[in-house]
């Protein structure tokens, strides 16, 4: 482990500096939003931008590494972030917003290819596992350590925006001073909306569903503290909570999918992330037997709905491979992210308008609603074909929705190799 570890230490550094960056400017959108006078619906707007980009980077920056290579890619698209998250002091406006939002969504996608690239081709079949999940866990710590730095500055000036473009520069000096050699970059093309839900109606509606939820919770959950007053300290706590509890939920939801039928454990995930929501949304006017500080169930229900819906992810994922062959796993795991990708286009927009319309706490009306629509979708599914046997199904990866699809594409390879093996 140690072995492996020093050889892709400069590339895990960048990956944590990197999600330093980028965790801040996502707090951020909310925390300066607000002091600007952002509506709900515009913030939801400009957070789904972000998702826009990410999801055409996805599509054409492997194309553009092919063109002019991995370090041209990098070193430009790094240069685009730094630069927009500086250019957002200057013009607080919210469709100047929504393009910059845009960019850094595409450029960050392209990045994440880049880098996940490079770790792939340092990594051997004895030791990828150990490699993805070292991975995901510096992605998680690098947001919620992003978090820790917000409480430094105040968002009203521009000090935390330079913070977090100084941390996205210098995080590539670490991985382009690394002597990893330019691998090949080859993404499977994604497979079609129809052909996808025609191999996983499960997996096709829950994954779509997820999306917005997960682009709900990271994009609007700071409006959400803004604009029910908790203080920039709070906020920043709100979204740590968000993602300790997708990073310690992972592994018993993980060792219990393994071991029965995935479909169960899909449905009871959803169910508690409802539940989550359910505590969330009773903050707003507790019952008179609750003594406690209203922010007190506020941040357990952000860890426990936080802690629901990264290892669902994954569930998504684990649960459609188990049912396609190993040849059309990389077409399907590229039409998951796709759809992925379109919920978390859609969903911050339906957030947004409900909390306009209904207030702010109907951030977890909606969120809630989406997590009872999969645990209703999983038990209708359950009713309708058997469950594939726990010994005939793929290895559980922890994968985290920040990761690119050749990330996912390698995490779904392995973990099929590695079920064949055992």
């Amino acid at each position: 482990m140690i072995n492996m570890l020093a050889s892709v230490w400069a590339l895990l550094a960048g990956v944590v500096l990197i999600m330093l960056g980028n965790g801040m400017h996502f707090t951020l959108m909310g925390l300066r939003g607000g002091m600007e006078g952002f509506s709900s619906a515009e913030l939801s707007i400009i957070t789904s931008g972000y998702f826009l980009g990410f999801l055409s980077g996805a599509r054409f920056s492997p194309i553009l590494i092919q063109r002019v290579g991995h370090v041209r890619v990098f070193a430009a698209l790094g240069s685009f972030i730094s630069a927009a998250l500086i250019a957002f002091t200057l013009w607080a406006e919210p469709w100047t917003w929504t393009i910059l939002r845009v960019v850094i969504g595409f450029c960050m996608s392209g990045i994440y290819v880049v880098a996940e690239s490079w770790l792939n081709n340092a990594t051997s079949n004895e030791n990828r596992g150990k490699m993805l999940s070292a991975y995901m866990l510096a992605q998680t710590l690098g947001i919620i350590g992003a978090q820790g730095l917000l409480t430094l500055g105040d968002a009203g000036n521009a000090a935390l925006f330079i913070g977090a473009s100084i941390l996205v520069s210098i995080s590539f000096a670490p991985i382009l001073l690394s002597i990893q050699p330019a691998p090949m970059v080859d993404v499977a093309k994604p497979c079609g909306l129809k052909d996808l839900f025609t191999a996983s109606p499960l997996g096709t509606v829950g994954i779509f569903l997820l999306g917005s939820i997960y682009a709900s919770q990271s994009g609007m959950g700071a409006v959400f503290g803004s604009e029910i007053g908790l203080s920039a300290n709070q906020i920043a706590l709100f979204v740590a909570m968000l993602f300790g509890g997708a990073m310690l939920m992972q592994v018993p939801i993980g060792w219990l999918s393994d071991r029965i039928d995935r479909r169960k454990v899909i449905c009871g995930t959803a169910f508690l992330g409802a539940a989550a929501c359910g505590l969330g949304w009773i903050a707003q006017s507790p019952p008179a037997w609750l003594t406690l500080d209203p922010a007190v169930p506020i941040m357990a229900a952000a860890f426990l709905a936080g802690g629901m819906t990264t290892p669902l992810y994954a569930l998504f994922l684990a649960y459609t491979n188990d049912n396609v062959p190993v040849a059309d796993m990389p077409a399907i795991s590229g039409g998951l992210v796709f759809t992925f990708g379109l919920g978390a286009i859609l969903g911050p927009l339906a957030v947004g308008l409900a909390m306009d319309v209904l207030g702010p706490f109907a951030f977890w009306i909606v969120l809630g609603g989406t997590f009872l629509a999969i645990t209703v979708y999983a038990l209708y599914r359950m009713s309708q074909s058997e469950a594939t046997p726990a010994s005939e199904t793929d290895a559980y990866v922890n994968l985290v929705p920040t990761t690119s699809i050749v990330a996912v594409e390698d995490a779904t390879t392995w973990a099929a190799e590695n079920a064949e093996a055992e």
